[in-house]
C-alpha cells in the first residue's frame, strides 16, 4: 500500500474546472514530480492533498485511510509563498509549529537544533526571521515543514531564491528524506531538478493530465533530435549531411539537429574523417523540451 494515493479527483469552482480527474500514487521513499504551467491545476491538487480544500469527486488516501486530523500530523508542506513571521525568533516559531503537529516542546527543540546544525546555521536559533537573508529564510521554512518528521512531504518550488551552493545542500537533504522512506510530492518549474530527483511524474495542462508515468518511459516516447559533437579541430560540411536539420557552434563544440537517430552514424563518420573526436552523444530529449512539446507553452509561472 502506497503512502499517498490520489484517485480521480475533480475540483470545480462554478463553471470552471480546476482539476479534472487526476490520479497518481507516491510510494514510500519516492520523490514524485507534479508539473504544469500557470493555471494547470498543480496548486489546487496540492491543496486537496493537504486537506485545505476537498475534492468534489474522487478521493485521497494516506496509507489507505481517508483524510483526518491524525493523518494531517504525518504531512509536511513547504509552500511556494513563504509564511514565517518576520519579527518572531526562529526558535519560538518552529518549536510552536512542531507542537501544533503533536510534538512535545522538548522534542521540537531537539529537532530544530539538529536541523540547524545540519544546515550549518546553529546561530540562527535566537535570530528573528527578518534578520536572515532570503536564502536562509528559505532554509528555516524548509525546517518548519519537516521538523515533526512527517511521512509525506509536499514541496512547492523548494529551491526558489537559493544560490547554487544552497540548492545542492537542500537537494541532498531531500534525497536523505527519500532514502529514509519519506514520500515526497515535488512541484517545480526547474525541469533539471525533476530529472535529477524524480522517478515518476505527472504533467498537467489546463486541469488535465497530459503525460504520466516513469520519466524513463516518457523519454522513450519522444525522438532523439540532437547530437553533441566535440572535436579537436574544426569540422566543415556538417550541414550538408542528409538528415541534419541545423548546426549550432558552441564553445565546447557542435550541437547538431537530426531528423532521426540513424543520421548520428553519418555525422560521426564525417567528423572522424577530419578530426579526433573527444565527445559524441546522441542526446535524449530533456524534460524541458518534452514539457514544451506537450503543453505547447511556457514552463514558467
Amino acid at each position: 500500500m502506497n503512502p499517498l494515493k490520489v484517485e480521480g479527483i475533480v475540483k470545480q469552482y462554478g463553471d470552471k474546472t480546476a482539476v479534472n480527474g487526476i490520479s497518481f500514487e507516491v510510494s514510500e521513499g519516492e520523490i514524485y514530480g507534479l508539473l504544469g504551467a500557470n493555471g494547470a491545476g498543480k496548486t489546487t491538487t496540492m491543496r486537496m492533498v493537504l486537506g485545505l480544500i476537498y475534492p468534489d469527486e474522487g478521493q485521497i488516501l494516506y496509507n489507505g485511510k481517508a483524510y483526518s486530523n491524525n493523518e494531517l500530523r504525518n504531512l509536511g508542506y513547504l509552500p511556494e509563498e513563504r509564511g514565517l513571521y518576520p519579527k518572531v525568533r526562529v526558535s519560538d516559531q518552529l518549536i510552536y509549529l512542531g507542537q501544533l503537529r503533536g510534538m512535545s516542546k522538548k522534542d521540537a527543540d531537539k529537532n530544530l537544533k539538529k536541523w540547524l546544525d545540519r544546515f550549518e546555521v546553529p546561530e540562527y536559533y535566537n535570530k528573528k526571521v527578518e534578520e536572515l537573508s532570503k536564502g536562509n529564510q528559505q532554509k528555516i521554512q524548509f525546517i518548519a515543514s519537516i521538523i515533526h518528521s512527517p511521512k509525506i512531504v509536499i514541496l512547492d518550488e523548494a529551491f526558489s531564491g537559493l544560490d547554487p551552493v544552497n540548492v545542492e545542500l537542500l537537494k541532498s537533504t531531500v534525497k536523505e528524506l527519500r532514502d529514509t522512506g519519506t514520500s515526497i510530492l515535488f512541484s517545480t518549474h526547474r525541469m533539471e531538478h525533476v530529472e535529477e530527483l524524480c522517478r515518476n511524474i505527472t504533467i498537467l495542462h489546463r486541469s488535465n493530465v497530459v503525460l504520466k508515468g516513469s520519466l524513463k518511459d516518457i523519454k522513450k516516447q519522444f525522438p532523439k533530435e540532437r547530437v553533441i559533437l566535440n572535436t579537436e579541430n574544426e569540422i566543415t560540411g556538417l550541414n550538408q549531411i542528409v538528415g541534419v536539420t541545423n548546426v549550432v557552434r558552441h564553445e565546447y563544440g557542435y550541437e547538431v539537429g537530426i531528423a532521426n537517430e540513424a543520421v548520428g552514424g553519418d555525422i560521426l563518420r564525417h567528423a572522424m574523417g577530419q578530426s579526433t573526436i573527444t565527445r559524441f552523444e546522441i542526446k535524449e530529449p530533456t524534460l524541458n523540451e518534452i514539457f514544451i512539446k506537450t503543453v505547447g507553452g511556457d514552463s514558467h509561472e
